[in-house]
């Protein structure tokens, strides 16, 4: 069984001032505060997620 990818996305802007749309995804990240560090499965969706607000995360 292989192991499944994984990535690290860290937030690190503020979602305050920006579109709902864009603090439901970062939501959907499962990031609450800055600096708040989640590791999530390599996945398209997660993918385009991190896509959509690529100017408040980082991937680690």
């Amino acid at each position: 069984m292989a192991a499944t990818k994984t990535i690290k996305v860290k937030l690190v802007r503020s979602p305050i001032g920006c579109k709902q749309s864009h603090r439901d995804t970062v939501r959907g990240l499962g990031l609450r505060r800055l600096n708040s560090v989640r590791e999530l499965q390599d996945t398209p969706a997660v993918r385009g997620m991190v896509d959509k607000v690529s100017y408040l995360v980082q991937v680690l």
